[in-house]
């Protein structure tokens, strides 16, 4: 089985990493390329989530949270910490103004965080593909492209830079003063279906946020504020399967605790799942904070600022296996979908396959 375009090491296009506050500035390093999209969280508090992109570019102010609805810079960045800058090995981050009794998102003393890192292509292009011009950073190879656009209020499509098509478009309204929801368009639920990132809503149907299917220049955006209100900024992150690296699907969960087998072909790096036929939680796990299948993993909702907790899960060679009855995971009937990116291809271009933990 062959992967090409240098899939063989995922963990040049994504890459999780650890690290603990220290409580002043600090550099994040070691993650092996200059990310364009780092999502932070503490593990160790419940403090919100809160992602950075190079598009819209590093510093106090810029923060968007994917649990909550705030514009961006709508909660208080400088006072809670920020990402300060994209380095070419990492990031860097910046203590905020607040007490020390109060949480620090990024870098407060002695907490624990996870950030997840994705690598786009480090620059930005115009992109007329759309009836709306947008502002790409896109990285045909692995699948990725960073998306910005402004709202018109009517139909329109936005290129991506992808030049293949997305299973996955995570929208946000960057100007919304009274706040938005995080738009969600996944492959498996289609156009005509949305669902939200910040909410435990299943999914819903609708025809004014995602209005087709995306093709591979453009996505195709209605009338819903969410995702085109008119005059306001935008920022979409886009992702494109591909073989060896990334998976988005769907399973339906069994009920039992020998429970639903997810197969991606890879082992996972990162996967997020979220029940569409019923409400639940967003659950997030990653091969890093645990490196050892013992049945149980370290969890985080996307959705929630909780801290870290524990749910069933064991990741292997070649997918997950959910030991978890919870409505969250394997609830019996229930629709899930998922989006994963791999460790490592089960199988290399040179034949040699990827071993359990």
């Amino acid at each position: 089985m062959s992967y090409t375009n240098g899939l063989d090491k995922p963990t040049d296009y994504f890459n999780t990493k650890l690290y603990t506050g220290n409580g002043s500035t600090q550099s994040i390093s070691s993650v092996g390329f200059q990310p364009d999209w780092t999502w932070i969280k503490s593990r160790s508090e419940a403090v919100a989530h809160v992602v950075f992109d190079s598009v819209r570019g590093a510093g106090g102010n810029k923060e968007l949270t994917p649990n909550e609805q705030y514009k961006e810079g709508g909660n208080s960045t400088l006072n809670y910490g920020f990402l300060s800058s994209f380095n070419s090995d990492g990031f860097s981050v910046s203590q905020g103004t607040s007490s020390p009794n109060q949480a620090d998102y990024v870098n407060k003393s002695s907490q624990t965080y996870a950030s997840w890192n994705w690598l786009a292509s480090n620059t930005t292009a115009s992109n007329t593909d759309g009836s709306i011009t947008s502002t790409v950073s896109a990285n045909t190879t692995s699948g990725f492209s960073i998306v910005s656009y402004t709202g018109t209020g009517s139909n329109a499509t936005i290129g991506h830079g992808l030049n293949s098509v997305p299973s996955i478009i995570i929208a946000k309204d960057r100007d919304n003063t009274g706040g938005s929801n995080w738009e969600f368009y996944h492959s498996s639920l289609g156009a005509t279906n949305r669902i939200v990132l910040n909410l435990t809503n299943a999914s819903s149907s609708s025809s004014t946020a995602w209005v087709t299917t995306p093709t591979s220049s453009v996505f195709s955006i209605g009338t819903a504020t969410n995702v085109n209100n008119s005059g306001n900024d935008f920022i979409a992150y886009c992702f494109a399967e591909k073989k060896g690296f990334s998976k988005f699907g769907s399973y339906i969960g069994n009920g039992n605790a020998d429970g639903s087998f997810i197969y991606t072909g890879f082992k996972p790096a990162f996967m997020m799942f979220k029940s569409t036929s019923a409400t639940g939680s967003w659950q997030m796990y990653d091969s890093t904070r645990d490196t050892f299948n013992d049945g149980t993993q370290p969890a985080l909702k996307a959705n929630g600022s909780d801290a870290e907790f524990t749910k069933n899960v064991d990741i292997l060679s070649n997918g997950v296996k959910l030991r978890d009855t919870t409505s969250d995971a394997n609830a019996s009937g229930v629709t899930y979908i998922y989006m994963a990116f791999a460790e490592s291809p089960f199988v290399t271009s040179t034949g040699i396959p990827t071993t359990a933990r």
